[in-house]
């Protein structure tokens, strides 16, 4: 059985993780940790990995702290950056733990931003529309990000020069918000849980990539496939896609 611990377990994702993770026939929750709840070996019980659905403003200590507490960590809090990813990276390796960091859980987003990258070169236009929730707390979300870094990524690979975009003024930002190059447009919709749609242009065609999670559980299947493959690797790995067959 893996012992499993749950960061942010009152939390609308957490309470999820709880729930898969107590119906899954080779995992236990061993601890359930919320803000205000102390990190450390004797709170975790000892848990072999630990699952952070916190967020942004504590994920990273909170990683920090599960790495010193002896477990190997799966996070799904989106907000990070690379230098954070680096402190975790160089922390995991010297401590000789893993950590798994992935923008999204489901395995359609998954496949999304696998398909997004792989049509990048052959377009010459790309944007990128992420639709959440009001109460999801960071723009862009982290999937989104993911997503327009992969493409930048293929588009340098291929030769490809910058986006044709004739616009010269956009006082509100419009245009949205560029990473690495992409335009990325972020959506606040009350009804919604977690959409995104990949755009993707040439003269006389258009390629629309979209996934659409309806429901948490949507991200469950994933969470279990890195509680699973987590364990056995060192270091940081960053993406779903990184553990599965792709």
């Amino acid at each position: 059985m893996i012992r499993v611990a749950v960061t942010g377990a009152k939390g609308r994702m957490g309470s999820s993780v709880v729930d898969a993770v107590s119906n899954a026939p080779d995992m236990e929750v061993v601890a359930q940790l919320d803000a205000g709840d102390e990190i450390n070996a004797d709170s975790v019980n000892g848990a072999h990995v630990a699952v952070d659905f916190s967020v942004p403003t504590v994920t990273e200590a909170n990683v920090h702290a599960l790495i010193d507490a002896g477990a190997d960590v799966v996070v799904g809090t989106t907000g990070w950056t690379p230098e954070s990813y680096a402190r975790v990276r160089d922390h995991a390796r010297e401590a000789g733990r893993a950590v798994l960091i992935a923008p999204n859980f489901a395995m359609g987003a998954v496949l999304a931003m696998k398909f997004a990258a792989l049509a990048a070169p052959y377009f010459e236009s790309a944007e990128v529309i992420e639709m959440h929730h009001p109460g999801k707390m960071d723009a862009p979300s982290g999937t989104a990000v993911a997503t327009a870094l992969g493409i930048a990524q293929a588009r340098r690979q291929a030769g490809l020069g910058e986006l044709p975009d004739a616009t010269q003024t956009d006082e509100l930002g419009a245009r949205g918000g560029r990473v690495d190059g992409i335009p990325v447009h972020a959506v606040r919709l009350r009804g919604l849980t977690a959409s995104e749609e990949i755009l993707l242009g040439n003269e006389g065609e258009q390629l629309v990539i979209r996934t659409d999670s309806f429901d948490r559980s949507s991200f469950m299947p994933g969470v279990l496939l890195g509680v699973r493959s987590v364990r056995g690797r060192t270091g940081l790995t960053i993406g779903l896609d990184q553990v599965m067959d792709l």
